[in-house]
């Protein structure tokens, strides 16, 4: 008997151990104070904006729009890629893929110009299929040109272009369903990659990484930044030639980072959940609000990085913001269920 009470005491310990970890590394016990020093410029009725790209050329914001919440019948919704000209001033989005029929449900995004033309691929989840969608945008006009589909999308989410041709994207599980995904979110397991398309083949670059998310690269410094906000930190990684990436550090954030955005000076802007338990239970409709948070990473001549936090919200704007793209004193934050984003406009924009 006192053999089996010390295992069964062994194993509450062990149980206990486990779900402090989760509960820390989560940032439940997080204290988020509201903190920006600007205000809100507009809130823009868009559900689940969750990527965006600034191009400063053009002046010009690319949004990934899905409504995720099923309708009474558990139907999923057709979602779409918009744009906003920032020379208009009145930051209405323009609808894109209106006439593109087939189901779409878009995610990650990026776009790559060349001469006058962009080409944009954006990640989609239709049903249970995965594929990347590419199309060419020219005068506010977008095109579909092919639809990629490939074993090594196990769970894209989201994905950067090095050129027309080459891209990266990001797998966030390992596991898609069953034990092995519940096993894997839980426990945090580092088991998701980055995958590479260089115009012939598609090969894993990148693995044991906790919840590969958003994903861009800094053409001056050939460097690949990957969020991991299961691990709270982002991933630095030095491109290679042939496509390769090497492992250069961590970068410890203190937040759920999600996707990716860079200013001109190559500083690091993300969109976040700082507590990740809580965006879960939002999702789920179990609570109301989650808490946003916006940091900025800073590149430093030494090679050095700090991190900075621009915004904090306990989620009564918006709840769970997933990027943040900045434009002079201007930053673009969205998310992936809300019915609206928000355009926050700094007081003092450096």
């Amino acid at each position: 008997m006192r053999t089996i009470k010390r295992i069964a005491l062994l194993l509450l310990i062990i149980l206990l151990v486990l779900v402090s970890r989760l509960l820390i590394k989560t940032g439940f016990f997080r204290s988020i104070e509201p903190q920006f020093d600007g205000k809100i410029l507009a809130k823009v009725a868009l559900p689940g904006a969750e990527d965006m790209m600034v191009c400063h050329t053009d002046s010009i914001v690319l949004i990934s729009s899905t409504d995720r919440i099923p309708d009474p019948h558990g139907n999923e919704k057709k979602g779409g890629l918009y744009l906003i000209d920032l020379k208009a001033k009145n930051f209405d989005p323009i609808p894109l893929t209106e006439s593109f029929h087939q189901p779409f449900a878009p995610h990650g995004i990026s776009l790559f110009k060349k001469d006058s033309i962009y080409t944009v691929m954006a990640i989609s989840h239709a049903g249970q299929e995965h594929s990347i969608e590419v199309f060419e945008l020219k005068d506010k006009h977008l095109k579909h040109i092919e639809t990629l589909k490939h074993p090594l999308m196990i769970s894209p989410n989201d994905l950067v272009m090095i050129d027309e041709d080459q891209f990266y994207f990001t797998n966030d599980h390992k596991h898609t369903e069953g034990f092995g995904r519940m096993v894997e979110e839980y426990l945090g397991l580092a088991v998701s990659n980055v995958v590479y398309y260089d115009s012939n083949e598609y090969r894993e670059v990148a693995d044991g990484i906790g919840y590969a998310n958003g994903i861009n690269y800094d053409q001056n410094r050939e460097l690949i930044y990957v969020a991991s906000p299961r691990k709270f930190t982002v991933r630095v990684y030095s491109r290679q030639k042939d496509g390769s990436l090497s492992f250069i550090e961590n970068i410890p954030c203190g937040t759920g980072v999600d996707n990716i955005d860079l200013d001109r000076d190559g500083n690091l802007w993300i969109g976040s959940q700082p507590n990740l338990l809580r965006f879960v239970a939002y999702v789920a409709g179990k609570k109301e609000t989650a808490p946003s948070e916006i940091i900025k990473i800073v590149y430093r001549d030494t090679g050095a990085y700090s991190v900075e936090k621009i915004y904090a919200e306990e989620g009564i704007e918006m709840s769970g913001s997933t990027v943040a793209a900045p434009f002079g004193d201007l930053i673009f934050t969205g998310n992936a269920y809300d019915d609206h984003f928000l355009i926050l406009e700094r007081s003092d924009p450096e």
